[in-house]
């Protein structure tokens, strides 16, 4: 099976994407805590596990704050270990 040049598999999209900016730094009045699981909510996936930095756009110092405070929420049963 031949593959023409317009519909290869390994074909690629150019452009650069925009880089994410950590909500957190940006809003003054966002605070980090345990108790707020509806915001801890957008930083676990569909599987619940904990999203990296890379695709929630949160800077190091805040994505340790997040990781801590989705931890602390999980062992306070305020959220689930692992997807509903």
């Amino acid at each position: 099976m031949a593959y023409t040049k317009g519909d290869s598999p390994m074909r690629r999209r150019g452009g650069r994407r925009r880089r994410k900016v950590c909500t957190f730094c940006t809003e003054a009045d966002a605070v980090i805590d345990y108790k707020d699981v509806a915001t801890l909510k957008k930083y676990v996936s569909e599987r619940g596990k904990i999203l990296p930095r890379r695709i929630t756009g949160t800077c190091a110092k805040h994505q340790r704050a997040v990781t801590g405070a989705i931890k602390r929420a999980r062992h306070l049963a305020l959220m689930p270990y692992t997807a509903e």
